[in-house]
């Protein structure tokens, strides 16, 4: 204990140090004045680098759709034995985010996605080759601890590169290269065989090992680990090369002495009444998200159209076609609209879409009414996909990105995407025994935990927009 007090003292004491003087400038180092908010080419290609991990998710959740009726056929697989394929790589990702924060702590932003992208190469290319069902199960189960390092790791590090008035466009860009691999596989899965579609998957992952290396690191992760001149250069590199950095160093060398309490924080210390409202949002946000229905909707989507009388061929390319410009409209807004109305809106399409959902399959019922199915069906579900990929989708992620302070943000975070994961597991491992009770009685259930979602955004959800991530830090910690 006394080593680590030391220790923490010495930290502090090395941060202290290096804070500019009552000028407001680092006297070691002085810059002429810029605007410290402008988009370099540095800051664009790293996020660009960065959502590659995002493409590979969106693709790996829309992959089950188009390849079911493959898959099923190829290997002669029963739906129990497909529901375990579909949601295993949940299970994967469970894994992946409870381990999440400390690798991204102990490694780096950079070598974790490196090392995620590694499992999920490797999880793809185990479809490619598989000639079992134990083969394709252990494929999807790499994929999905990869996915599960990189839901943490991506928004993180965007969020932590990025300054206050581009934060959540450049963080919304997870959600849009997202919606990209989801509509891609989409678009062309009824049309390949899903070996091949498979080793599309892969070739983002691939990409991305090789492009990390030429990106900066995190520089508040490197101030938190003590590598002060690398901090500064890195936080250089992303503003430009004759933009005037000190004023944004020093609130971030400030933000880390208030809340630093030792590199190592203990799941238990989130307990402590001031990370409850962290928790809340965070928690709250991702176990929503998932309840929602809207990702079992897509993993399972071909065999919900198929239901409701649809071609699945003519469906798919319907919902790959919209979510696209919907998620472009969402990133566009999202530092002018802000946070909060982008997900009410988000939720209110979505309770009301996914309502029409369910009516539908009530009037399947009805042989006066079972002509307006097919229809009202198809307008629901891509109107759920729609108002999905505008908010509710994405935000959650870029929130959690933005909340939790750096002495907890690891734990907290792996926290949060184990629960977004575990929720995710249980909804897209019974989605299909629910459609199997009723349909109808599936989709009215989702509406109603949408029109809860709501009231938690209302009630408990702050708007972050316009601030930087230590004035939101404060501002929730404040509010004790």
């Amino acid at each position: 204990m006394e080593r680590q007090n030391l220790e923490e003292g010495g930290l502090q004491a090395t941060l202290l140090e290096s804070k500019p003087d009552a000028t407001g400038m680092d006297c070691s180092n002085t810059l002429p004045p810029s605007h410290g908010s402008s988009v370099t080419a540095v800051l664009v290609f790293s996020t660009l680098v960065a959502v590659c991990g995002f493409f590979c998710y969106g693709f790996a959740v829309g992959y089950s759709s188009p390849a079911e009726s493959g898959i099923m056929e190829d290997l002669g697989l029963s739906i129990a034995a497909y529901s375990v394929f579909g949601s295993v790589m949940t299970v994967g990702g469970m894994i992946g985010a409870i381990l999440s924060g400390r690798i991204a702590d102990i490694l780096g932003r950079r070598l974790a996605m490196f090392f995620s992208q590694i499992f999920c190469t490797l999880g793809w290319f185990a479809l490619v080759f598989g000639k079992d069902a134990l083969w394709l199960d252990l494929g999807r189960l790499s994929i999905g601890f990869g996915i599960g390092l990189i839901s943490y790791v991506v928004p993180v590090y965007i969020a932590e590169i990025t300054p206050k008035n581009l934060r959540g466009v450049f963080t919304a860009f997870t959600q849009l290269m997202n919606t990209f691999g989801f509509s891609l596989v989409f678009f062309i899965g009824n049309d390949i065989s899903w070996r091949t579609l498979a080793l599309l998957g892969a070739t983002p992952c691939m990409l991305q090992i090789v492009t990390l290396f030429f990106i900066p690191e995190s520089p508040r992760w490197l101030l938190k680990v003590g590598r002060e001149r690398e901090f500064e250069k890195a936080l250089q590199s992303l503003r430009g090369e004759i933009a005037d950095i000190s004023q944004e160093a020093a609130d971030i060398r400030e933000n880390l002495v208030t809340f630093h309490q030792g590199s190592r924080t203990r799941f238990l210390e989130l307990l402590q009444r001031r990370y409850t409202n962290y928790l809340i949002i965070g928690v709250g946000l991702m176990f929503l998200q998932q309840l929602a229905g809207v990702s079992g909707m897509c993993y399972y989507a071909s065999s919900i159209l198929e239901k409701a009388g649809i071609p699945t061929s003519l469906g798919s390319r319907v919902i790959a076609i919209v979510t696209i410009p919907a998620t472009v409209v969402g990133v566009l807004l999202m530092d002018k609209a802000g946070r909060r109305p982008l997900l009410l809106i988000s939720v209110g399409g979505m309770c009301v879409c996914v309502f029409l959902v369910g009516l539908a399959f009530c009037f399947q019922e009805l042989a006066c009414l079972k002509s307006l199915t097919p229809i009202l069906a198809l307008s629901g579900f891509v109107g759920a996909c729609v108002a999905n990929s505008v908010g509710m989708s994405g935000i959650p992620w870029i929130i959690m990105s933005e909340i939790f302070p750096m002495n907890v943000k690891a734990t907290a975070g792996s926290l949060v995407t184990f629960v977004c994961w575990s929720c995710s597991w249980v909804m897209t491992y019974t989605f299909n025994f629910m459609m199997e009770w009723s349909p109808s009685g599936t989709f009215f259930i989702f509406s109603g935990v949408n029109l809860a979602t709501g009231m938690f955004v209302l009630k408990m959800v702050p708007e972050t927009k316009g601030r930087t991530l230590e004035e939101i830090q404060v501002t929730i910690s404040d509010s004790f």
